[in-house]
């Protein structure tokens, strides 16, 4: 048997000596996290994560105690038809006596009419949102005895009903379908039922142990609701690519020739050890979002963290425990009857012949690869980035059409900023005069519009007035009124009373302004961090300083390369028929955070697994360009399989019926394409040709950095024989 080195290989040996108490402690393991996460609860955010005015505004309001309320809205129109018609008067009488009678519609205000008369909007609160139901049943028989007009119902209560059950219903579809995909891919790659089942089942297994521990790191960091979907989004990911590469390497050793156990062995001293150092720099990525100050990025920082961590250490510990156990009944269910070769040179013909290429003409082929990838990325010079709004949902929620129309004739209505005014007694008299001059100079403008309304607290030491912004929400109309907003009107009405203590906004488009801000202060840190940390792994793992920084170049890269392809469809519109959905003009403002540090994180995940088997045939004693060619094609077949399963499962996102999932979907996916082809097949070979030898330069007051073996401790017993040799560049570097 081979000599064991490495805590991956130790791990590994462990595990196939006791092969039951591995298999058995990760069950209990990952039983365990559920019980535990039954015990504890799980402590959910719902502070919206807000930023800068926006949050001095929510906590004036919560230290108020004002009681729940959800506000809804009904809109009544008849196409061109005024609110004077009978018809529309008799649908108003009838609407105000069926809320009436519901018992459960609070403070109703009485019909305001829009500016062109052409629509009525009568609004309401909730003690309970559960009540919407009776009011949506008292809207809804109006409805059916006025059918020539429109009479429907939106607000807080009616939005979480339709919009949050939908959103979840096709969450949910989407998570089978990507299990599904998955395990399709899976079965045409290894051609056999339980090869497939296993990193499916490896990697379900991590994510629902990683979600009973986030009910503990939830005591530190609320959890967001989109970080469950994140969670399963990476841990699916990694957890199938690290079984991937230990399956397709432990197959490869046996096809060399090895028996069961040294196949499993080596494949531990390679592929186990290429993911934990994987593992390290995928959570690194996600550690960045940590440094945003954010709610919902923190929360979802650590859950990637926690089911990354959770992924490798399945992958070190039961996998090779199964392997083992399983040992040549893996191919069981096979598809096909003849027998399967897994060497690394049956499985990467097509890529040798594109290295080939590539190799004889590696500057020609950088300079295309470069050009290339720089066209894509030229359009993210010109992202603009922008709130979520109503146009980013598409037309099958009722709820949302009714928001629209609602928008269309009361500017601001459906979304309105919120004016908190803190005082001694916001009923005094002179805070209340003070109101009423904010709502004349507010119209006055021409950029605040009606319903304003007003909301007292119970205590009397808090006023929200209500008002209308122009613009859709989330462009620049929208941010110029806000602006007037806080910096003309709220000075020039509150400031001459003195009982007012504290005046902020807050509401949709507040928020959205104040989240960008903070995220502008956040960002460089966080490029920093992801980038710094990114270079000193690479570093330490291949003891070079020019594979680190070939590695961030290249990254950053296919980032930037993601980002123009998403400016070119979302923000300018091309495809927009084909994906099904309405440009606005600019991209959801927390995605390019968001898919830079997953991106980062998920090319660091094979790119690992390449550099170490070029690095492994280097040490091996093979010329850079012989290494190169031998570790991208002995990879060719683990990273084609891992990139097709990203590409599949991110691919569904797109389907999805809200734009910014349609975003990160596209976005994951072009990433990884491009990664998987463009950068891993051409790019990165002919940079290290070029290179050459150089590629492993490491200055003389680094040599104290630990060395790390990326190949087995022993060579295989039936060595594949070496690539064509290939002379390195002149000048470049010296061959070995």
């Amino acid at each position: 048997m081979a000599e064991i080195k490495g805590i991956a290989a130790r791990t590994a040996g462990w595990s196939m000596r006791h092969r039951a108490l591995a298999v058995i402690g990760w069950l209990v393991f990952v039983a365990g996290t559920v019980v535990l996460s039954g015990m504890l609860g799980t402590i959910d955010d719902e502070t919206g994560g807000n930023h800068g005015e926006t949050a001095r505004a929510e906590k004036l309001i919560e230290a108020a105690n004002f009681p729940e309320r959800s506000g809804e809205m009904v809109l009544v129109r008849a196409g061109g038809r005024t609110i004077d018609d009978p018809e529309i008067q008799a649908a108003l009488a009838e609407l105000t006596r069926s809320l009436d009678a519901t018992g459960v519609a609070l403070d109703r205000s009485e019909p305001l009419a829009s500016a062109d008369r052409t629509a009525a909007l009568v609004t309401f609160d909730l003690a309970n949102a559960d009540d919407v139901d009776q009011t949506l049943a008292a809207v809804a028989a109006v409805q059916k005895a006025h059918p020539s007009l429109t009479v429907a119902e939106a607000g807080d209560a009616s939005g979480d009903k339709f919009i949050g059950e939908e959103l979840d219903r096709i969450l949910n579809k989407v998570g089978i379908a990507s299990l599904a995909v998955t395990f399709g891919i899976l079965l045409v790659a290894f051609g056999a039922v339980v090869a497939a089942l296993l990193p499916v089942g490896l990697a379900i297994t991590a994510v629902i142990a990683a979600m009973g521990l986030v009910a503990v790191a939830s005591r530190a960091a609320p959890l967001s609701d989109t970080t469950p979907h994140v969670m399963l989004l990476i841990g699916l990911a990694v957890g199938v690519d690290y079984c991937l590469f230990y399956i397709r390497r432990e197959r490869e050793e046996r096809a060399r020739g090895n028996d069961k156990d040294r196949a499993l062995l080596i494949a531990a001293q390679t592929s186990g050890r290429s993911i934990w150092i994987s593992g390290l720099t995928v959570m690194t990525a996600m550690a960045g979002l940590l440094f945003t100050g954010d709610v919902t990025f923190v929360s979802i920082g650590i859950g990637t963290i926690l089911v990354v961590a959770t992924a490798v250490l399945g992958s070190l510990t039961v996998l090779p425990a199964l392997l083992s156990l399983l040992g040549d009944k893996i191919n069981a269910g096979r598809l096909r009857r003849r027998k399967a070769t897994h060497s690394a040179r049956s499985t990467g013909r097509a890529w040798r012949a594109v290295l080939a290429v590539v190799l004889r003409r590696p500057l020609v082929s950088a300079l295309l690869a470069a050009v290339a990838l720089g066209a894509l990325a030229m359009p993210a010079l010109r992202l603009n980035i922008q709130g979520e709004g109503l146009n980013d949902f598409g037309d099958t929620i009722p709820t949302i059409n009714t928001l629209r129309d609602i928008q269309a004739a009361y500017p601001g209505g459906a979304e309105p900023a919120q004016v908190v005014v803190a005082a001694d007694d916001v009923t005094a008299a002179p805070v209340t005069a003070a109101i009423e001059r904010f709502r004349a100079e507010a119209v006055a403008t021409g950029q605040l519009h009606e319903p304003i309304s007003v909301v007292i607290s119970p205590d009397r030491s808090v006023a929200i007035v209500s008002v209308g912004l122009s613009g859709s929400g989330t462009d620049s109309a929208t941010e110029k009124a806000l602006k007037v907003l806080r910096g003309t009107v709220i000075p020039k009405v509150f400031d001459e009373v003195p009982s007012v203590s504290d005046v902020a906004v807050s509401g949709e488009a507040a928020g959205s302004y104040d989240f960008n801000r903070s995220l502008h202060k956040s960002m460089p840190l966080v490029f920093l961090f992801v980038l710094g940390l990114t270079f000193v792994l690479v570093l330490l793992s291949f003891r070079s300083v020019v594979l680190a920084a070939t590695t961030i170049v290249l990254n950053l890269l296919s980032v930037a390369a993601a980002y123009g392809v998403l400016v070119l469809i979302f923000q300018d519109g091309h495809g927009s028929r084909v994906l099904d959905f309405e440009p606005s003009g600019g991209i959801t403002d927390w995605l390019p955070l968001m898919l830079f540090v997953i991106l980062f994180g998920l090319s660091m995940d094979y790119h690992v697994f390449v550099l170490s088997r070029i690095r492994e045939g280097y040490d091996r004693g093979l010329t850079t360009r012989q290494a190169v060619a031998d570790g991208i094609a002995g990879t060719a077949g683990a990273i084609t399989s891992a990139a097709v399963v990203m590409v599949g499962v991110f691919g569904l996102f797109a389907l999805m019926p809200l734009t910014s999932m349609k975003q990160i979907g596209v976005g994951l996916s072009v990433a990884v394409l491009l990664d998987a082809t463009l950068i891993r097949a051409i790019l990165l070979p002919a940079v290290m040709a070029l290179l050459g030898k150089a590629n492993w330069y490491l200055p003389r007051w680094l040599g104290w950095l630990p060395r790390i073996e990326h190949g087995p401790a022993s060579s295989p017993a039936a060595p594949l024989p070496p690539t064509q040799p290939t002379a390195e560049p002149a000048g470049v570097g010296a061959p070995r």
